[in-house]
Formats: structure tokens, C-alpha cells, sequence
């Protein structure tokens, strides 16, 4: 499969795609502080917007043909795409909160940063449910990292399913999602390349400086089976088992890798791996 010379981006477009990234971090990081049981998953969106907002930037979600919200919130059984609204988070809930921002940079263009993370609320009366459901948040965090790790040596883009499939199935019984898988990203919030969770034949497109993608393994309890609810956008498994979505927007460039939408860039997350993200010049 032969790739277009545009799915790199220039040094300089590279820097404008640094302050989407850091809005996007920090609607995350707003929802980290606030997230508890009682809250609306409507509640949570106004939260992350105001964020957004706060960092000069704008929802890329509410972009999206029919889309209204700020987030995707997706609880227990739902895998993406939730839409937040009056649902009230109970104990033990294992939420998936997806979010993304768009900055107009120097050139006047859009540009687009993508992520999610995955919380378990505290359950007193079920811890073994509680752990059980971190350790499913946990295996698929973990697995986002081994792929981004892999993405600081990787010569071809396929390579990154490869080490995400490793390390989950390395850590017991769990299915990986097939039909959702990451995306390059850029003016767009989804662009090509595909990024796959999992091996395929193809080698995928050349690793190299300007290469920005969104991995985002999405892993269940159960089986990978989904179905979409009758809201049109809400995805979830079909045998109701729990799921977990971890994401993170990265970027290739001459001196390394950088997270555009980890505040340390990833060092937390890669320091295991003896790797350390270099901040885009």
C-alpha cells in the first residue's frame, strides 16, 4: 500500500499541533480532579469544555457531523462514543472519557489534539469488582505505552499493534476491539494513517519525523463483539462486559518522539522503557 508524502507534517506544523495537544491534556486532567460518584456524565463535558476554553482552544468533537458534546463518556459496558448527559455515576463505574481540542495556529489553520483515559470509581461494598476493573484500565493504559514506546524505534507504523497486542495478551484473558482503531491526525481530527491495536500484514507506512498519530487500544473483559445503541453513536459490548479506552496523540520528529497531550510529553509513561520524549523544537 503506497502512503502520501502527506501524512507528514513540517517542523513547523509539528509546533502548532503543541497547543492542541496541551488543551486536550487539559480537559483530561479537569475531569481527572473532578470525577466522582454522584456526577452526571453532562456535568463532566461542561467541565472539560471550560478547560478547552481556558487553554485558547475550542471542542474538535462538537466539530463532528450531529455531534453536541465536548467528550465521549462511556460507562461500564459502553466502549466509545458515549454521549454525556443526565446519567448519574454510580460506585464501581468504569468510565471512559474521550476528548480532543482544536487551536487555530500561526498559519491560521485548525489544529487538532485527541485523547482519552479510563477511571474506575471506588466501590467499598465490591472491591473485587473495583480491582478487577483497574486491572482491565491498567493492562489497556499500559498497552498504549508499549505502543508508543515502540513508535520511538519503529521503521514501519504497523509495528505499534504489534507491541500492544503483546503486552495485553501477555496479561491475561481480554479481547481487543478490531473495528475501532487510532488514526493520524492533524488539520483533521481523523486522518490517515489507520493505527492498528493489534498485527496485521501490511508493515504500514515509514516512521519518520512529521509522522502524528492517536493510538488508542480499547480492550474489554469479554468478548470484542459491539453493537451501537439507539442513540446512533454510543458502542458498546455486546455480551455487556466491562471496557477500557486509553489514548494519546504522538508526534515523530527529528530529535524523537514527543506526547502532544501528556503534560511531561510522556516521560512518566516511558520512562520503563528507558525512553525520553524530546520536546519539538
Amino acid at each position: 500500500m503506497a502512503f502520501k508524502r502527506t501524512i507528514y507534517k513540517t517542523p513547523a506544523q509539528l509546533r502548532q499541533m503543541v497547543a492542541p495537544g496541551r488543551a486536550t491534556a487539559a480537559s483530561l486532567d479537569a475531569v481527572a480532579d473532578a470525577i466522582s460518584v454522584g456526577m452526571s456524565t453532562l456535568q463532566l463535558d461542561e467541565i472539560a469544555e471550560a478547560a478547552i476554553e481556558g487553554a485558547g482552544g475550542r471542542s474538535n468533537f462538537k466539530l463532528e457531523a450531529g455531534y453536541h458534546h465536548t467528550i465521549c463518556a462511556s460507562v461500564n459496558d459502553e466502549v466509545v462514543h458515549g454521549i454525556p448527559g443526565s446519567r448519574i455515576l454510580l460506585p464501581g463505574d468504569i468510565v471512559s472519557i474521550d476528548s480532543g481540542a482544536i487551536v487555530t495556529g500561526a498559519d491560521g489553520a485548525g489544529w487538532n489534539g485527541d485523547a482519552a483515559r479510563t477511571f474506575v470509581l471506588p466501590d467499598p461494598a465490591h472491591p473485587e469488582r473495583v480491582a478487577e476493573r483497574q486491572k482491565l484500565s491498567d493492562v489497556t493504559e499500559q498497552s498504549l505505552w508499549h505502543g508508543i514506546a515502540r513508535l520511538a524505534s519503529a521503521r514501519h507504523l504497523n509495528e505499534v499493534g504489534e507491541a500492544v497486542e503483546d503486552h495485553i495478551l501477555s496479561q491475561g484473558d481480554y479481547d481487543i476491539l478490531t473495528d475501532y482503531i487510532g488514526h493520524g491526525i492533524g488539520r483533521r481530527m481523523h486522518e490517515e494513517p489507520p493505527v492498528f491495536n493489534y498485527r496485521v500484514r501490511s508493515k504500514g507506512p515509514e516512521v519518520r519525523p512529521g509522522l502524528v498519530v492517536a493510538i488508542e487500544p480499547m480492550v474489554v473483559l469479554g468478548d470484542q463483539d459491539t453493537y451501537v445503541k439507539d442513540d446512533g453513536w454510543t458502542v458498546a459490548t455486546e455480551d455487556g462486559s466491562a471496557a477500557a479506552h486509553w489514548e494519546h496523540s504522538v508526534a515523530v520528529h527529528a530529535d524523537g518522539i514527543w506526547v502532544l497531550t501528556a503534560v511531561d510529553g510522556g516521560a512518566a509513561g516511558l520512562a520503563p522503557f528507558g525512553i525520553t520524549p524530546t520536546p519539538i523544537a
